[in-house]
């Protein structure tokens, strides 16, 4: 078991650890890279949209004189927005 765990650390210490090619057709990549980019939009439109409904609920609260709990519903959709708009360069920082 020890030789197996010493010949799997050379090996990775070496630095000539095989790295598979990409072999996706070119057909199958620019469909998926346009099905990405149309769910990317719509996530921001959402998440645009979001914090537009948050603030006017917030503003209607405000003149109601009602307290409600706006500033949690308002982080949850900011926190969204930012797992959206970090989801594409997160995901191509670990894969390339």
């Amino acid at each position: 078991m020890s030789s197996l765990l010493h010949s799997a650390s050379v090996l990775l210490a070496d630095g000539n650890v095989p790295q598979p090619g990409r072999n996706a057709p070119d057909q199958l990549t620019g469909k998926v890279n346009t099905v990405l980019g149309i769910a990317a939009w719509a996530g921001t439109a959402a998440g645009v949209a979001g914090v537009l409904i948050t603030g006017t609920m917030m503003a209607i609260s405000l003149k109601r004189g009602e307290s409600s709990e706006h500033m949690s519903r308002l982080g949850m959709v900011l926190g969204g927005c930012v797992l959206v708009a970090t989801a594409g360069p997160l995901i191509q920082f670990v894969f390339q």
